[in-house]
């Protein structure tokens, strides 16, 4: 189970399916921070500095800001891993359980709905003080966000617009085969051919998917001025940012969403056809590592304070 396979944790939390804005960041930035599967206990153990340094990226906190962030992530850390971990634990033992067995679209899609829904109590258990960072933002700190925007989407065109189309659709079955690779290991010739056929006939667009995360940056940079322009009191901001974390997977561009969905419906394809073309071996090898994340998750939940 490949691209659905990597929405869910562990891999979930290097790579959730919302998309990366400031409001959103003190949130998916503890999810994020988590990276590399093998690692979930180094990166439980470093989540705090690593999701600081690379929200300060984009905010530049002063010392008050500072503090209430990396007590929020704290404090979230403590939450997830006391609330989240058990249910985590559940879910692997599942994911487990099904990799030995073939697989449906419907199936890869209902697998990527669980995740998406995993990510949300992440977010709205940040959101009081996600509003509270918003209302303290500077007219020099917005800029600072903007420009890192701006960095941000000129890494994005250098990985996914390249004007070459070969160099193009090389560099995106590239990145198909390492995500199965993370979970099968080495994929055969005719598996890599698969992902390559696969990407050809994709409805992904890189230009409409750039289009549309700079239309978000837009959105997050706005709803952000509003609240301090206008002076918003903290419940109110609390609940326009629950709103637009609970909008974080759905484009409020019907158009966009359209496009969305099929490609959505195109990876859960390819993530089935993969699993069924994937040799007893490398179902095995699967088992092996989701009981191995499955494992580091109980550790901690073991770990954690009573």
């Amino acid at each position: 189970m490949t691209t659905t396979f990597n929405t869910m944790p562990p891999s979930a939390l290097r790579r959730p399916f919302v998309r990366r804005s400031i409001i959103a960041a003190l949130a998916t930035a503890l999810v994020l921070a988590l990276s590399g599967c093998s690692l979930i206990k180094l990166g439980y153990g470093q989540a705090t500095p690593l999701a600081f340094r690379w929200l300060d990226r984009y905010v530049d906190f002063d010392d008050a800001q500072s503090l209430k962030v990396r007590t929020a992530l704290d404090d979230a850390l403590a939450w997830h891993r006391r609330t989240q971990l058990p249910d985590y634990v559940q879910l692997l033992a599942r994911a487990e359980a099904e990799v030995a067995g073939d697989a449906t679209p419907e199936r890869m899609c209902a697998w990527a709905g669980e995740i998406r829904g995993r990510v949300e109590p992440v977010l709205q258990y940040l959101a009081p003080t996600i509003a509270d960072v918003v209302l303290t933002l500077s007219p020099a700190q917005l800029t600072h966000i903007e420009k890192r925007f701006a960095e941000t989407n000129e890494e994005y065109r250098d990985e996914h617009l390249q004007r070459n189309p070969q160099r193009r659709h090389k560099a995106e079955v590239k990145r198909e085969v390492e995500r199965a690779e993370m979970l099968y290991g080495h994929l055969d010739p005719a598996q890599r051919d698969l992902v390559a056929h696969s990407v050809s006939a994709s409805p992904y667009v890189a230009e409409v998917a750039h289009a549309e995360r700079k239309e978000r940056q837009h959105d997050v940079l706005s709803l952000a001025r509003r609240l301090r322009e206008a002076n918003t009191g903290r419940d109110d901001a609390i609940v326009q940012v629950r709103a637009y974390l609970n909008g974080l997977d759905h484009s409020p561009r019907e158009g966009y969403r359209r496009y969305a969905e099929r490609v959505r419906a195109h990876h859960c394809a390819l993530a089935s056809a993969l699993h069924n073309a994937a040799s007893a071996a490398q179902r095995r090898e699967a088992a092996k590592k989701l009981a191995g994340y499955r494992a580091d998750f109980r550790a901690l939940m073991g770990d954690a304070p009573s």
